[in-house]
């Protein structure tokens, strides 16, 4: 999992559950009063009657299910999964296993297995399957009936939350079925770390595998939009799996399910222009329409990109070589007009999603991408070298061991935050003067795991830097830049 639709694997992209309620019904006409206690006895007891229902319901789904979900592990993320065989098949995204080969599957009870990727999904198909080595009786969860699922029936999710809650379960609803993408929308909560995992009915049958949710901002968290993979999807990528027709390394897909290519734009370049309509593109998430570009950037460029309209409110969503986000905004540049500026991180093509704020909106824009010399900014507001020593605060989430710095910023400057070391896999954070998380960061590409930053303040204040290691046993010497 931080833009519109948020691919849910820990790996970057940082940031739990909701239950059903029941509503509360307000009239205008005359209340009896009884005197009859044996009545009063009687209503209420039907009402703490439906709630145990109710709650036995979660609590034999929960039972049911959880033993056979499971965390899937890799050098780069961390997400959910199926068993779906006794012999070790796990169902999960393509987009937490895309690196392929072998990963590690933690149990339900706490075991750690190995397993290999066998199989990807086609066509934008976000699913894959691993299988865990040398297992023979494993738990399962079994495939609802195909065309089972209702608008309005109860959802289960379970799954590892940011990589540190497994077997965290939530409640909610069905609350939408897209038919032609075959997704399930769902109010359980669902979170980065979820990816994969599986989303239940009251019988404890998978009918979803959770794939992202729809959020605003940068801390990437749930608000009660999740969007599952639909279940009658699954048998025949299974089939092919089997019969050895699936492919066994990770297939290209654009950003958000777009079936077109994006449209390749220079930077420093005349404006682009460019139209929303019927035919553009479709965000699964809000229905918005959109047009994708992509650049070729260089690292330590620092770009602006506007997307103007007077028929539009403009979103810009910027996404890096490895296709985690960078930045989105909505009216950066005044008025409803979008902006983003920031410094690239690393080599390589990036894409750009020309979108609407609000769903099907129609009409003309212009693009405008402007690049400076591929130079690091000139001076450092911070340059600390330090070690993460035994001993030292840790986080309480995960206990991995952190250093906090500050440095005085104003609104709408533009900082690039660097934070390199040989001896552990850094992360860093940066949380403004409300003490609101502002942006952080993992691995700024695939090819290091050195982490980067680059964002536009958004008040003035003193800013707070977190030097962490990105699990428990991260320890050693770290260099922190702040331009």
């Amino acid at each position: 999992m931080n833009f519109k639709l948020l691919t849910l694997a820990v790996s970057g992209i940082l940031t739990v559950g909701v239950a059903t309620s029941a509503t509360a019904v307000v009239t205008t006409s005359p209340v009896r009063q009884s005197t009859d206690l044996t009545e009063f006895n009687s209503v209420h007891s039907q009402g703490a009657i439906a709630q145990n229902l109710e709650e036995q319901t979660n609590i034999r789904v929960y039972e049911k299910a959880s033993p056979a979900v499971v965390t899937v592990d890799t050098d780069k993320s961390n997400g959910s999964g199926t068993i779906i065989t006794p012999d070790g098949m796990v169902l999960t995204n393509a987009h937490v296993v895309s690196a392929g080969g072998t990963v590690n599957i933690i149990l339900s009870d706490g075991r750690k297995l190995v397993a290999d990727v066998i199989g990807f999904g086609e066509d934008g198909l976000d699913l894959a399957v691993v299988k865990i080595r040398g297992q023979n009786n494993l738990p399962t969860i079994p495939l609802a009936r195909p065309g089972s699922v209702k608008v309005g029936q109860q959802a289960f999710a379970i799954g590892n939350p940011f990589g540190q809650f497994q077997g965290t379960f939530t409640v909610g609803i069905v609350s939408r079925i897209d038919q032609q993408r075959g997704l399930i929308q769902t109010d359980a909560a669902i979170n980065p770390g979820n990816s994969g995992g599986p989303l239940l009915n009251s019988s404890g049958e998978l009918i979803g595998v959770n794939t992202s949710i729809f959020t605003r901002g940068r801390g990437g968290g749930s608000i009660g939009i999740g969007f599952a993979i639909s279940a009658d999807k699954i048998p025949a990528f299974l089939t092919a799996v089997r019969e050895g027709r699936a492919p066994r390394v990770a297939q290209a897909r654009s950003p958000f399910g777009a079936n077109k290519s994006p449209q390749k734009v220079a930077l420093n370049g005349p404006a682009v222009s460019g139209l929303l309509t019927d035919k553009s593109s479709v965000l699964p998430t809000d229905n918005s329409f959109f047009d994708l570009y992509s650049f070729e950037g260089k690292a330590g460029q620092q770009i602006t990109i506007e997307m103007k309209s007077q028929e539009i409110d403009p979103y810009l969503i910027l996404l890096g070589p490895n296709q985690r986000e960078i930045a989105q905004d909505d009216d950066g540049a005044g008025s409803k007009d979008a902006r983003i500026t920031v410094r690239l991180p690393a080599d390589g093509t990036y894409t750009l999603v020309a979108n609407s704020y609000q769903a099907r909106q129609s009409g003309a824009y212009t693009l405008e991408l402007k690049a400076s010399a591929p130079t690091a900014p000139s001076r450092a507001i911070l340059q600390e070298e330090g070690a993460l020593v035994a001993g030292g605060p840790v986080l309480p989430s995960d206990n991995s061991l952190y250093r906090e710095y500050t440095f005085e910023g104003r609104s709408g400057q533009s900082v690039a935050i660097a934070l390199e070391s040989t001896d552990f896999d850094p992360y860093v954070a940066i949380f403004g003067p409300n003490g609101r998380l502002v942006a952080e960061n993992d691995d700024a590409s695939d090819s290091t795991k050195n982490a980067f930053l680059s964002v536009t303040l958004p008040a003035t204040g003193r800013y707070r830097v977190i030097v962490n290691a990105y699990d428990a046993s991260g320890r050693g010497r770290y260099t922190l830049t702040v331009r």
